[in-house]
Parts: C-alpha cells; structure tokens; sequence
C-alpha cells in the first residue's frame, strides 16, 4: 500500500507543479489545508475516490494515469501537444469558414459587374453554409457541447434566409418551426451530457479501483498457515481460561490449611475431649 501511496502521491506533486499552483492554492480550491495536500504529495495518507477524480479532473488527466509510475509524464507532455496543435485547428477552420464568404463575395461583385443587380442575401446565405462547414470540422478535432450551439445558429440562420428570400410572400411565420427545434437541441443536450459524465465517473472510479487493486499485492494465506493460527488461537484461549480459574480460587480463603491445622491441634491435646 506505501508503494501506490507514493506513486500517487508524486504524481500529484508533478501536477500540481505543471499546474504552477502552491499547496495553499491548491488546498484552498478544494477546501482542504496545506498539511493535507503536503501527506498526499507526500504519501502519507490518500485521499478517497471521489476527490482524487475531482483532482484528476482538475489536471485533466485520468484516474488510471494517477496509479500509474509514468503516464503523468506522457499525458502531461500529450495535452501540451494538444494544445500546441489546437491554434493550427483553429486556423484551419477559419480558412474552410473565410473561403465560403470569398466566395459569396466574388459571387456578389460577379453579379454586380454583369448583371447590375445587387443580391445581399449572398452574405446571408453564407451564414448556414459556414455553420455546416462548422459542424463538419467540429465533428473532426472539437468538442461534441460546441456541436449545440452551431445548431442552433444553422435553424435560425437558415429560417432567417428563407423568409427573406420570399419575403413578398410574407411568410413570417416560418419562425414558429425554429422553437420546436430549439427545444429539441437543448433536450437532446442535456440527455447527451448527463449519461456521458456518469459513465465516464463510473468508467474511470472502475479504473481506479482495479490499478490499486493490481498495485497493492495481498498476500496469499495457505490452509497450513490458517490451521497453525487457529492452535495458537485455541492455545491462547486456554492459558486465559486456566489463569481465570486460578484467580478465582485465589479469591476463596484456603479451608483445606485450616482443616491440617485443627486436626494437628486434636492431635496434639488430647485432654480437650476429656471433662
């Protein structure tokens, strides 16, 4: 057990240093004293399930690499790959989003120059079609909760176009179809994130418990050890026994003395049984 003590424990210290965070900071983020921080780091004591996900959570890393010797060091350098790699992501995505509105762009001045027709519902257009384009990189590298929000701007952009597009038609009502579908994102968001979270807590409580587990060897009792415990058991019981009665007859006055006493005094003097 002192060995997945420590492990655990210098595992956190790492953290909490890559995190660049004191141990008052860190205790006063979770409620804790500084003392109680420094016997985790330092393999003193644990701390139970339920706070060692939240701190996993916290560092962003998992209960399985916590238990582990080396996977702090590898998962610390992945996530700062990670993030290293998300500004380039990020460009990628605005380029895919930019090249649609250069495109309505030259479209719009296209129309303008051979046409001599203005069509500024071009730019509009091209609001939807970034927020497919949106939904398909976030797909890819992005995180499912963004997924909501592009959504919902796809509906009521979409909507948006196709009234003014037949606005002379005045069909404003074409709005009404968006609250349905409004709702019907927002309860698919909270049905997705809630079963999600218990699974990955439940998932990663399960990790934790078999890596300590696996860690922490029991040793193996043999019968011949269990039945040589149980004689000294039987063996112990019975000397308690036999001193127990021994202080109880120590508690009673010794008749047996005083009998060997009067009868040596009857057989000393005689004349006591003579009138």
């Amino acid at each position: 057990m002192d060995d997945i003590n420590k492990i655990i424990g210098k595992n956190l210290l790492i953290l909490r240093k890559n995190a660049k965070l004191t141990q008052m900071e860190l205790a006063d983020r979770f409620n804790y004293s500084d003392k109680t921080i420094s016997k985790w780091e330092s393999g003193e004591s644990l701390p139970n399930i339920e706070i060692l996900y939240e701190l996993a959570q916290f560092y962003g890393t998992t209960l399985d690499a916590l238990t582990q010797e080396n996977d702090i060091v590898e998962s610390t350098n992945n996530s700062k790959q990670k993030d290293k790699m998300f500004p380039t992501k990020l460009i990628i995505t605005l380029l895919a989003v930019s090249a649609i509105w250069l495109l309505a762009t030259v479209l719009f001045v296209t129309f303008k120059i051979v046409y001599a027709k203005n069509f500024p519902l071009l730019f509009l257009w091209a609001v939807p079609i970034s927020c497919i384009v949106l939904i398909i990189f976030n797909s890819i590298w992005g995180k499912y909760y963004y997924l909501f929000a592009i959504l919902s701007a796809l509906i009521w952009s979409t909507l948006a176009c196709v009234h003014l597009q037949l606005i002379q038609y005045n069909i404003w009502i074409i709005y009404i179809l968006g609250i349905p579908l409004q709702v019907a994102i927002i309860l698919w968001a909270a049905l997705i994130k809630k079963p999600r979270n218990s699974k990955k807590k439940k998932r990663k409580f399960d990790q934790a418990d078999k890596a300590i587990e696996k860690s922490v060897k029991k040793p193996k009792t043999n019968k011949k050890d269990k039945s040589k415990k149980n004689v000294d058991i039987f063996n112990i019981w019975n000397k308690k026994k036999s001193s127990n009665i021994e202080e109880t007859t120590n508690d009673f006055p010794d008749l047996s003395s005083d009998s060997d006493e009067s009868n040596k005094k009857n057989q000393n003097d005689p004349n006591d049984y003579i009138d």
